[in-house]
């Protein structure tokens, strides 16, 4: 390619009427062809400079939507960060809840079969008491009917009999027995 230096030292050979036109032309045809294909050169260049500034535009906006998503992703991870932190305050308060209901549910049970239980040993109490009673009852209507059935032996002389004995020892030993098993602890 010809330089601008060599155009303007380019000299051209003298002829009688000046210079020679054949060179002249020669020269300008090629100042020409250079030139037109600078000019081309140059729009291509130019071309592709806007090519490459509109995929500098599509890469700074897709920079862009990517800076927002990327900072839209870190508000999400901060909002299920904070969501998941109170969910798990929710989840920790209703555990805490359930086992503050069974332990006072466990307790009411506890306190309710003790209850049942101190009713049963008192009925128990009761029913041997009565038992007792009407045990005692009987015997004092078998002394009155030996009494009257054997007027001629005294109660005295009953006392005596082995049946008697026997009788006294059973009853003493039921005494003690329902003494011990009546008793009703209270914790």
């Amino acid at each position: 390619m010809i330089s601008p230096l060599e155009i303007q030292e380019k000299e051209f050979s003298r002829g009688l009427k000046g210079f020679k036109e054949d060179e002249v032309n020669e020269f300008l045809d090629q100042i020409t062809l250079d030139l037109e294909r600078l000019l081309e050169e140059n729009r291509q260049l130019r071309s592709e400079r806007d090519q490459m500034a509109e995929e500098l535009k599509k890469y700074e906006t897709t920079e862009g939507s990517i800076l927002e998503t990327l900072e839209t992703a870190k508000a999400l991870m901060g909002d299920i960060s904070v969501s998941a932190e109170k969910r798990a305050q929710v989840l920790l308060k209703n555990a805490e809840l359930d086992a503050q209901r069974i332990q006072r549910e466990a307790k009411e049970e506890a306190d309710r079969m003790y209850e049942e239980n101190a009713a049963l040993r008192s009925r128990v109490a009761g029913f041997q008491l009565k038992y007792k009673q009407l045990l005692e009852a009987e015997l004092r209507r078998c002394d009155s009917l030996a009494t009257e059935l054997f007027p001629e032996l005294g109660m005295d002389d009953l006392k005596e009999l082995p049946e008697a004995k026997s009788l006294k020892k059973a009853k003493a030993a039921f005494t003690r027995e329902d003494n011990k098993k009546t008793m009703v602890h209270i914790k």
